[in-house]
């Protein structure tokens, strides 16, 4: 039974994983389009407006979006040096302690962007040029640490198994 809820939160999880690095996908996509295409009309002087709220709106998304890939797939930069000097059990008690903080600090960056998320919303907080509003921005960044945050789980209670394979 146990096996089987793991299982099916592993393959949510991946299903999860794979479609935020699509998205983060079409977020560079729109940030390549958007640049290129405000370079070119300019030389012809018709500029898009409101380029610069696109390129940084896209580029917020693109890093929230890569995040939980990248700790899936073991992408971050790690200290080998000093890992690698501390004996197995030693480094076994660090991995452990480093993802129980990483846990705890992704938690509590999901609370706090919903919340400012919905400060946001409730002020009526735009972008300065195309007057979009942006509260959900900080919805879809807490729903990435969010993520964050299972992966996380998922390689503390699974330490030898690849979330991404």
């Amino acid at each position: 039974m146990i096996k089987t809820l793991w299982d099916c939160y592993s393959k949510i999880l991946k299903i999860l994983i794979s479609a935020m690095v699509i998205a983060s996908g079409i977020c560079i996509f729109v940030m390549i389009l958007t640049t290129c295409a405000d370079v070119i009309l300019r030389h012809f002087s018709h500029p898009i407006i409101g380029a610069y709220d696109i390129v940084k709106i896209a580029g917020a998304l693109t890093l929230a979006f890569a995040l939980p890939y990248t700790t899936a797939a073991n992408g971050h930069v790690a200290i080998e040096y000093f890992f690698d000097k501390l004996n197995q059990t030693t480094r076994g008690i660090v991995n452990i302690f480093s993802k129980i903080l990483s846990m705890t600090l992704f938690a509590f960056l999901t609370w706090r962007t919903v919340n400012y998320g919905t400060e946001l919303h409730r002020i009526g907080q735009v972008t300065q040029t195309l007057q979009l509003p942006v509260f959900w921005i900080s919805y879809v960044i807490g729903g990435c640490c969010l993520v964050m945050t299972l992966v996380l789980l998922h390689q503390l209670i699974q330490p030898g198994r690849e979330v991404m394979e």
